[in-house]
């Protein structure tokens, strides 16, 4: 099941696409209520390649409220550029940002203790909003899972964190 199909059976109405940016680019939907519906990790191969499919992405998710990027440059400037033509709420920021409010200052003394601990509270997050779980689950995906976790909570979607995922 895909497209509005998907997004109806679900029973919201609105999504937040959290995107950690790269050739190989992870991408989760959270609905209205604040909860994962899926993620994926995609290897674009070349900057051009993800440039020619942020057009082709956004239209894949109807119901679209908002979408928050990890990540800069000329590529992160696509999405802003895509969503704002959209009406779409846009929000690029760095991981530094994401991780101070989702993981501790310990689990942060450096970039693999980071992404370790990052995939370890994706999974809670899977399974917290019954989203399948995953046979592997790439950094990338696991990041934008955290990226959009932050999103929902910026957004008020979800007032607090849920003690299911608090530590």
């Amino acid at each position: 099941m895909g497209g509005a199909a998907a997004l109806e059976w679900a029973g919201y109405s609105q999504g937040l696409l959290a995107v950690d940016l790269g050739v190989r680019t992870g991408l989760a939907l959270f609905g209205e209520d604040g909860r994962l519906r899926w993620y994926r990790s995609q290897n674009f191969g070349s900057a051009a390649r993800l440039k020619r499919a942020v057009h082709g992405l956004l239209n894949g998710v109807p119901a679209l409220a908002a979408v928050v990027v990890e990540g800069g440059g000329p590529l992160a400037r696509l999405w802003e550029r895509e969503s704002t033509r959209r009406g779409l709420a846009f929000r690029q920021l760095s991981a530094e940002v994401w991780r101070a409010a989702l993981l501790y200052p310990r689990e942060q003394r450096s970039g693999a203790q980071a992404k370790h601990r990052a995939e370890a509270l994706a999974r809670r997050v899977i399974e917290w909003s019954q989203a399948p779980r995953p046979t592997a689950l790439r950094h990338d995906s696991a990041e934008a899972i955290l990226i959009g976790l932050w999103g929902v909570l910026e957004l008020g979607w979800l007032g607090a964190l849920p003690p299911e995922l608090r530590r």
